[in-house]
């Protein structure tokens, strides 16, 4: 069997599941080393951890609000990528969609719930999609790098942002740079008061609804991507742009496409923050959301179930990792940023260091296990 034809006989669950838990049990092994090597015990350290994102009190609505946020812009990196673009310019979408949820809340806001809070959601999808499409534009008709105009554009946005909110937008009389506070119409439902709607006591938690639109996300960029003739183009255009062009299939509306989709679906963390917990427009509210999404979408190879995992783990780590912080003084806050940081490497920067010999491993085996029954 030659080395292209055991290739093309690799499992999705080798690539998509092993590889994957391969590279992450060494980033913790690691990990555990390094607390280690400070004093601290690493299996006591990985039980509160665990204990800290999903046992304690109110850790599991601070938990999936943290994977709420990854989810968003972890999907934004994936649909580019699709499209064989590699968007770095999360953070700058979603802080623009907030800017579009605060037009909407400081002028529209005494609108009616079921008017406003659509618009809010449309605002934020609109605004963070057209910060991802100007990029997109640039490099389908001008070609700029979309990678260098996404960064760029992180900054314009951050630039934009303060001065919005230190000369106009800013609440008359105040020195803090935020805006007034929105009026409740568009105030997301909190997670523990949609339980107590049903009799369900719950901790109080930023959690809330936006984590069931990105769910909503999850299974319509599914769709969209495998699905659907404009999911099939993008993809067309990702893998292979000259075989697209032959095929009748334009890069450049799909390169624009896809840029202002991504730059939407990033726009979610908008949603999430202002609509459904700050409710009103403050500086930094992205806090490096939009670029761990980055790391999301490598770990879940783009997929949104594997996404959805990934989000969920670095929802652990934020969360879990705080909790940590706290019972273990030794391991603080830049240590937990250190664990994160390394699996960030192992599945992300040095995924493919491992996969081959992973790959290699498996077809060895498989030929030896089949050599007999021949």
């Amino acid at each position: 069997m030659n080395q292209s034809a055991r290739r093309e006989d690799i499992p999705g669950w080798l690539t998509h599941i092993v590889v994957p838990g391969f590279n992450l049990l060494l980033a913790f092994v690691l990990s555990g080393i390094l607390i280690a090597v400070i004093g601290e015990n690493p299996f006591r350290a990985l039980s509160l951890l665990i204990k800290g994102a999903f046992i304690y009190g109110d850790s599991l609505g601070f938990t999936l609000y943290y994977t709420t946020n990854f989810m968003f812009t972890g999907l934004a990196v994936s649909i580019a990528f699709h499209c064989g673009l590699f968007n770095i310019g999360g953070e700058g979408q979603a802080y623009v969609s907030g800017l579009g949820v605060a037009l909407v809340g400081l002028y529209l806001g005494h609108l009616p719930v079921l008017i406003v809070i659509p618009l809010g959601i449309m605002a934020a999808a609109l605004f963070g999609g057209i910060w991802g499409v100007i990029p997109g534009y640039l490099q389908a008709k001008r070609g700029s790098h979309v990678v260098i105009t996404t960064i760029m554009f992180n900054f314009i946005a951050a630039a934009l942002m303060t001065y919005l909110l230190v000369e106009v937008l800013i609440k008359p009389g105040q020195q803090s740079p935020e805006s007034r506070e929105f009026a409740p119409n568009i105030w997301l439902p909190y997670a523990h008061d949609v339980m107590n709607w049903f009799g369900i006591n719950m901790l109080s938690t930023p959690l809330n609804l936006s984590f069931i639109f990105a769910i909503i996300v999850s299974v319509l960029t599914w769709g969209l991507i495998w699905h659907t003739r404009w999911g099939y183009e993008m993809r067309t255009v990702g893998q292979n742009p000259t075989a697209a062009v032959y095929a009748g299939i334009s890069t450049s509306r799909n390169i624009i496409l896809a840029m202002f989709l991504s730059g939407a679906v990033a726009g979610g963390v908008g949603i999430n923050e202002i609509m459904g917990i700050h409710h009103r427009l403050l500086l930094d509210f992205t806090s490096g959301f939009g670029f761990v999404g980055i790391a999301v979408a490598l770990m879940g190879r783009n997929h949104p179930f594997g996404i959805f995992l990934a989000a969920l783990l670095f929802g652990v780590l934020f969360q879990g990792g705080t909790e940590l912080s706290f019972d273990m003084p030794k391991v603080n806050r830049d240590m937990v940023v250190v664990i994160q940081g390394l699996v960030i490497l192992f599945s992300g920067a040095m995924e493919s260091v491992f996969r081959p010999h992973i790959i290699r491993l498996f077809v060895r085996t498989r030929t030896a296990i089949a050599a007999p029954a021949e």
